[in-house]
């Protein structure tokens, strides 16, 4: 009797399995949140650069940190991550065939549950930090910044020269996983999931059960009176528990308009909302006055107002339409992110080069 009641409540890996659609749809879910939200703080950021500039700045290491609030609540309360637990999946430990029978309320052990937040957080951020600094040394490449001699220029070839074949092979290394998933042939369709020694299942009757049963015991637990540092502790715990079940139901809640903005905004929807939102073009900016003491504009309009010298290899800036030399508002936006002259949030991407007519 009892091995037929373990029999029910313990999965075989075939029926439990998520189908290659599950599994893509909440891969793609968090990586539709981020530039959502990047967009919604650039805004912010160009409304009002001194009150919101520092999130545009950092918010790679900003959305790091709730992001690793957020999926740290899920791993130890669900064994899933926020996307997994949004597609009803949980994350099921290789390895040991007795821990097929532990349930989501149960969190993932230790030394999952550390892999896990490392594939999903901190890969994820030095993934995008890399693609910055690969960008940056391109345009510095391009433009010829280091002089000739520098002992860095061999280095930044080669480097430049790999990375799309380094990229290249990681993607691969994915698809390939991808397709023996489909297959059947593995039971992992990414390889970080092997790495972190879990594979994806569906949540069954008595996971769902045992989440809401752990939900309202929490609800209605009251914690006894006792010393200072426990009372501190478990303010703490409290408070970290708040932040990441705030960003939880948040992003439950936005998730379906992240997708649609995500329709809304893709090329193949482009042409539809050009003439579902076409209006007159506005008129031309006015032009300043140059004769004005601004000590940020130079009087003659051939000056750079960075270095005050004629400009050399003229670059504007498409976020504000003044225009530079480009060694000299390249370094600035770099280290800075915003336009020397109004302040709004920049990035090296928005430099564009001027080519005069003879050229």
């Amino acid at each position: 009797m009892a091995e037929h009641g373990a029999h029910i409540t313990t999965a075989s890996v075939v029926d439990d399995q998520p189908s290659i659609f599950e599994v893509v749809a909440q891969d793609s879910l968090m990586s539709a949140v981020r530039p959502a939200l990047q967009h919604v703080v650039k805004v912010l950021a160009e409304s009002n650069p001194a009150h919101f500039g520092f999130f545009w700045r950092w918010f790679d290491e900003i959305f790091t940190l709730l992001d690793l609030l957020l999926q740290q609540h899920y791993l130890s309360k669900t064994s899933a991550s926020f996307s997994e637990n949004f597609y009803g999946l949980k994350r099921i430990v290789m390895g040991d065939q007795h821990r097929l029978q532990r349930l989501a309320s149960a969190g993932l052990p230790k030394q999952q549950l550390m892999k896990s937040i490392m594939f999903l957080v901190l890969l994820p951020y030095l993934k995008v930090k890399l693609e910055k600094l690969v960008s940056s040394l391109r345009e510095e490449d391009e433009y010829s910044i280091h002089p000739p001699s520098s002992r860095w220029k061999r280095f930044y070839r080669a480097f430049l020269a790999a990375y799309p074949f380094v990229n290249m092979a990681w993607e691969g290394w994915f698809l390939v996983q991808q397709l023996r998933y489909i297959l059947g042939k593995v039971q992992h369709h990414s390889p970080l999931l092997r790495l972190a020694g879990v594979r994806l299942g569906r949540l069954t009757v008595q996971d769902i059960q045992a989440l809401e049963h752990k939900s309202a015991k929490a609800s209605m637990m009251q914690l006894p009176a006792g010393s200072i540092g426990e009372k501190i502790k478990s303010a703490l715990k409290k408070a970290v528990g708040g932040v990441a079940l705030s960003l939880s139901t948040g992003l439950s809640v936005g998730v379906f308009f992240l997708q649609f903005l995500e329709w809304w905004y893709s090329s193949e929807n482009q042409e539809t909302i050009k003439t579902l939102t076409a209006l007159p073009t506005p008129p031309p900016p006015v032009h300043l006055d140059y004769n004005s003491d601004s000590p940020l504009l130079p009087k003659m309009k051939t000056v750079c107002p960075l270095c005050r010298k004629n400009r050399v290899n003229d670059t504007v800036l498409a976020t504000s339409g003044y225009v530079f030399c480009y060694r000299c508002v390249f370094n600035y936006v770099r280290s800075h992110q915003a336009c020397p002259i109004t302040g709004y949030p920049t990035e090296v991407q928005h430099l564009i080069k001027l080519y005069s007519p003879e050229n």
